[in-house]
């Protein structure tokens, strides 16, 4: 059998690399450039967890390298400290410390002192958490009870707003998690992570999506009232179906104004049985709270006019494709699987199992609602309708 020769990537090649990886690139992709597998590529950046090690520079004010060799030149024409200092324009100390560190006068070599002087700077500074033992062990707390890196950073700005000691920004608590050289965060603790991915994956990365069925007699999201979309009136929901193994489905519900969670237990992803779980779960809602509900184009919807017809609340249809247009949803479903995984069993789960599940997120901060939870939103608007 006829094995590759193992290739080693050049540092122009390791910056193509990472600049692939946070444009989006897969590592299947990126390593087809390379005629290699996504296994040559992942060591590359699973070394630093994903996150693109910062490139190294000097400081304007350290000897350069041709400096250097004008020192090498001078000494091997026997020119005294002063000699050379003059010659390139240094102090004599600074002259007089380059020699005695790197070997004496007699001993002096450009290459090899450039070299010495490069590794000896690379002392990284201790990030705050290493320094605050204190405040790392909150974070850890807080992210064992699966709040996420940002809310936690916004939770201590909120808590600490003139002690800067005391907060800690998320890309710090990223980078603690994913660069495990810092020595800050276990490792064990990326399983709280809602994405619980072993490196950090790019922003610009794309999730793909199966298109939707269609729906009779839909009502178009371009026919919501503009109250709705600039959820400055309560009462306006967004719904969806996630999916588990063996055809076990939920309906996640999330209101735009708070984006309080409601979850609601389905038996069966089918029509009349999607509309008569939303129903159950719509009677338990004062009217003022519960005026819409905008939905995908999933056929488990197609009975949309009869849950109208029993409740009262208008169903709007967003585009097809267009999972964008219900965002508060989609970014509930991803914060949902931190706690219901996909390839899992969801009809295991009670309906007060994820009553419980939805309390816990209602409880966590967010950050576009100023680090308020959903329920402390939520209940003020009940109260407001009281």
């Amino acid at each position: 059998m006829k094995h590759r020769t193992r290739i080693y990537f050049s540092a122009e090649q390791r910056a193509d690399i990472w600049d692939r990886w946070q444009h989006g690139e897969s590592m299947s992709s990126i390593g087809r450039l390379f005629e290699r597998e996504s296994s040559s590529i992942y060591p590359i950046l699973a070394s630093s967890g994903g996150i693109r090690p910062p490139t190294r520079k000097r400081s304007r004010f350290a000897l350069s390298l041709s400096e250097r060799e004008e020192i090498s030149r001078g000494v091997a024409r026997k020119q005294s400290i002063r000699g050379i200092a003059l010659q390139i324009k240094r102090s004599p100390s600074t002259i007089s410390r380059e020699l005695t560190r790197n070997g004496g006068y007699d001993s002096y070599r450009a290459s090899a002192a450039d070299q010495a002087a490069w590794d000896r700077a690379h002392r990284p500074k201790r990030c705050k958490l290493a320094r605050r033992r204190s405040l790392a062990k909150v974070v850890a707390a807080k992210l064992q009870q699966q709040w996420s890196p940002q809310q936690i950073a916004g939770w201590l700005k909120r808590q600490h707003p003139d002690r800067e000691h005391e907060r800690v920004s998320h890309e710090t608590i990223y980078r603690s998690l994913y660069i495990q050289a810092r020595g800050v965060l276990k490792k064990e603790l990326q399983a709280c992570l809602r994405t619980q991915r072993a490196i950090r994956r790019s922003k610009h990365a794309s999730l793909k999506r199966q298109g939707l069925g269609k729906i009779t007699n839909a009502v178009s999201i371009k026919d919501r009232p503009a109250s709705v979309e600039d959820r400055a009136v309560p009462g306006h929901w967004e719904g969806d179906l996630i999916g588990g193994t063996h055809n076990s489905y939920i309906a996640t519900l999330v209101e735009r104004h708070s984006r309080y969670v409601m979850l609601a237990k389905i038996e069966k992803k089918d029509a009349e049985t999607v509309a008569a779980a939303l129903i159950k779960h719509a009677q338990r809602l004062p009217t003022e709270l519960y005026q819409s509900l905008t939905w995908d184009r999933g056929t488990e919807m197609a009975k949309h006019q009869h849950f109208t017809l029993a409740t009262d609340i208008a169903v709007y249809f967003c585009d097809p494709k267009s999972p964008w247009q219900r965002g508060s949803n989609e970014n509930t479903n991803r914060l949902l699987r931190q706690y219901l995984p996909k390839g899992t069993d969801l009809s295991r789960h009670t309906q007060a199992q994820l009553n419980t599940v939805a309390r816990q997120l209602n409880e966590r901060p967010r950050k576009t609602l100023d680090y308020e939870t959903p329920a402390e939103k939520f209940h003020a608007c009940v109260a407001a309708t009281g």
